[in-house]
C-alpha cells in the first residue's frame, strides 16, 4: 500500500490543558508527524502555522506518529479559540481547499 509523504489529520476534538496548552485529537490520515515539526492548521478562519510540542497516544508519550494512529497533538502558541472540530492539520505546502 503506497503511503502519502505529506502529513494530514482532521481535528476531532480540542482541549485546553491548564499549564500545558492546547491539545487537538484526531486520526492521522497520511504521513508522519514528529515533535518539533512545523504544521499548518487550515479551517474556516484561514491558515495558521504552529509547532508540535508533544504527541500522545493512549496516555503514552510518542516521539513520532504515523498514518492510522489516533493521537493527541500538543500545539505551541494556539488557543482553544484558534481551532475547531473539522479543521485540518497539514504539513506546510500540503494541498487542501476548505469547503464550507
Amino acid at each position: 500500500m503506497p503511503t502519502d509523504p505529506f502529513f494530514r489529520m482532521t481535528i476531532d476534538d480540542v482541549f485546553s490543558i491548564k499549564g500545558r496548552g492546547t491539545v487537538v485529537t484526531g486520526k492521522i490520515e497520511s504521513g508522519t508527524l514528529k515533535i518539533s515539526d512545523e504544521v499548518a492548521i487550515q479551517g474556516k478562519n484561514g491558515e495558521k502555522r504552529v509547532v508540535v510540542a508533544g504527541l500522545e497516544m493512549f496516555r503514552k508519550m510518542l516521539s513520532q506518529a504515523n498514518a492510522g494512529d489516533a493521537v493527541g497533538v500538543l500545539l505551541k502558541d494556539v488557543t482553544k479559540q484558534d481551532v475547531q472540530r473539522g479543521d485540518v492539520i497539514l504539513c506546510p505546502g500540503g494541498d487542501f481547499t476548505w469547503k464550507s
